[in-house]
């Protein structure tokens, strides 16, 4: 009775253990809709970030490029012991004496015209970064695009899985069929060992399929910068909806909208304007310069002594003698005495002040200039090439991409009548099979059409939609499901 009831109180332990396992990681399944997966892509993809940060920094030389113009302001004070022979700066005499000196000077400039070189940099940073913040839009679109299309490869991996599985049931019970068959003497070995045949054969197929699921969530979730351990859980959209999928395209009309909308037209269109505005630039270096400056200081020495307080010492300097006479001219002797002028007298009295304008006219500077306005002119010959490339890439792709989208809806109604044929071919083979008037042979080659049928189907009805999103990515429409 006690064993009994142990193993009654143990068995319910681990029953509670395992629900609660259970509990836990259905918990822990993250739900994951197509907008919630974009914008996750969009909050914490890496590659935004850096577009982000490039475009910030091309603001960030925008506003250089304005301050420029503007004047600047320096000041440079100065002190120092002169020891020795030396000069004294408040009297430009030389003196052996120490003299303690203190200069400062406020120097300003501002460049009045430099062949327009200042107003067309400013111009060029404006068009770069417009260009910039096209760049973020256009990795914003292409990671879009790619979340969608992995998103939708990850829906048509679990509906070849759940096939898969179909056919596994399906085999199992031929399986079982052949075996009793066999059993009785009504089926030979050949027939039973084709029913482990095909069951083997599905359950492969099975294997492949989640393999590829396994690989599109890992793709959806490096989009999404998530770990890769994360249990997550793709939902699916509305059937019903996806079924009403345009596909009836004008290629030129395509073309002319995504011309004006895509962001690697634009962004080539904007780079070849910044390189024709640095040709403006390059042209600048042929002309004279022309710079406003002033600047104000003072000074102050040690050594600059003031008079003051002259007494007669009684005695007589000889200053000269008469002509005719030569009787000496004498003047009386006086002691001066000296103080040292006060600092911030000083830097009253030697306070002085400079304004002018420098011309600068270039001449021959072996030929830098010339060499800068044929590279920019190459540059913008490039950059037109370059912005070409892109609108005939552009219509080269669209054009593609609606035969593309054309074909896929061919290639989807020619599937679904292929599956709908073989599934009807496929229930009258069985119920002939179930009765023994059909060989296991025929009965697994019509078992075989029907999967291959449904997965070609599968895959066929998902590329129509993936085929519209990219005309509706090109158009700069939503790309929603």
């Amino acid at each position: 009775m006690k064993l009994k009831l142990l193993l009654s109180v143990k068995a319910t332990l681990i029953c509670t253990v395992l629900f609660s396992v259970a509990g836990f990681n259905a918990a822990a399944q993250e739900v994951i809709g197509l907008q919630k997966a974009v914008d996750l892509a969009l909050e914490r993809n890496l590659t935004i970030k850096q577009a982000e940060f490039t475009a910030a920094i091309t603001n960030e030389d925008l506003k250089q490029s304005k301050y420029n113009q503007l004047p600047n302001l320096a000041v440079s004070p100065q002190g120092s012991f002169n020891f020795g022979r030396n000069i004294d700066p408040s009297t430009n005499q030389f003196s052996n004496q120490r003299i303690l000196a203190v200069n400062g000077n406020f120097t300003s400039q501002v460049t009045l015209f430099q062949g327009g070189q200042l107003r067309n940099t400013v111009i060029q940073n404006k068009i770069l970064l417009d260009a910039d913040k096209t760049n973020v839009a256009k990795v914003k679109n292409d990671l879009i695009l790619n979340v969608v299309t992995t998103y939708l490869l990850v829906l048509t991996n679990q509906d070849l899985v759940t096939a898969a599985q179909q056919q596994i049931d399906v085999s199992k019970i031929a399986l079982d069929r052949a075996q009793k068959g066999f059993d009785v003497g009504n089926q030979t070995l050949a027939d039973l060992s084709q029913a482990k045949a095909q069951l083997s054969t599905n359950d492969l197929n099975y294997t492949n399929a989640e393999n590829q699921l396994e690989q599109s969530l890992l793709t959806l979730k490096q989009y999404m910068e998530m770990d890769p351990g994360t249990d997550i859980k793709v939902e699916r959209p509305d059937i019903s909806k996806l079924n009403n999928v345009k596909t009836v395209y004008d290629a030129q009309e395509v073309v002319k909208t995504a011309l004006a909308v895509n962001p690697d037209v634009l962004l080539a269109e904007q780079r070849q304007k910044a390189a024709a505005q640095g040709i403006k630039i390059a042209r600048g270096n042929y002309y004279p310069s022309v710079v406003l400056f002033g600047a104000a200081g003072s000074y102050f020495s040690d050594a600059k002594n003031t008079p003051f307080g002259a007494t007669p010492t009684g005695k007589f300097d000889t200053v000269g003698f008469v002509q005719n006479s030569q009787q000496a001219v004498v003047v009386p002797n006086y002691k001066v005495g000296f103080k040292s002028n006060p600092f911030f007298r000083q830097l009253s009295d030697n306070f002085n002040q400079s304004v002018g304008v420098s011309l600068q006219i270039p001449i021959f500077n072996r030929f830098l200039s010339r060499t800068a306005v044929r590279k920019a002119k190459l540059q913008n010959q490039n950059a037109e090439v370059t912005a070409q490339l892109a609108r005939n890439n552009l219509s080269k792709i669209i054009y593609q991409a609606v035969w593309d989208l054309q074909a896929a809806d061919k290639r989807y109604q020619s599937a679904t009548q292929t599956y709908n044929a073989n599934k009807d071919a496929f229930n009258i083979i069985q119920q002939r099979y179930t009765v023994g008037l059909v060989n296991s042979l025929d009965f697994n080659t019509s078992q075989t059409n029907l999967n291959k049928s449904q997965f070609d189907m599968i895959e066929a009805q998902y590329q129509v939609i993936f085929r519209s999103k990219v005309i509706d990515y090109y158009l700069g429409n939503p790309i929603t499901l």
